[in-house]
């Protein structure tokens, strides 16, 4: 599984979710990328009114505020 955190510079609910998200992945094997929605368009027109955005391999999985309960549930499977 891929788990990507789509996020921008100086957003303090990105930089909150970051460690949240990036140890949930590790503690289950999973690849962690951190992407920057200001980095391209396309991303920038989807996902900049939401971010930080978790997408579990491509799907949305949760915005702005993390639930890491939630998030450790659908890593697991």
């Amino acid at each position: 599984m891929v788990v990507t955190l789509v996020t921008r510079a100086g957003c303090h609910l990105c930089e909150q979710a970051q460690p949240v998200v990036a140890l949930a992945a590790a503690d289950v094997g999973a690849s962690f990328e951190l992407v920057d929605v200001d980095s391209d368009a396309g991303l920038r027109l989807r996902w900049t009114d939401k971010v930080p955005v978790v997408l579990l391999d491509g799907v949305e999985h949760g915005y702005w505020q993390i639930d890491e309960k939630a998030l450790r549930t659908a890593l697991r499977g």
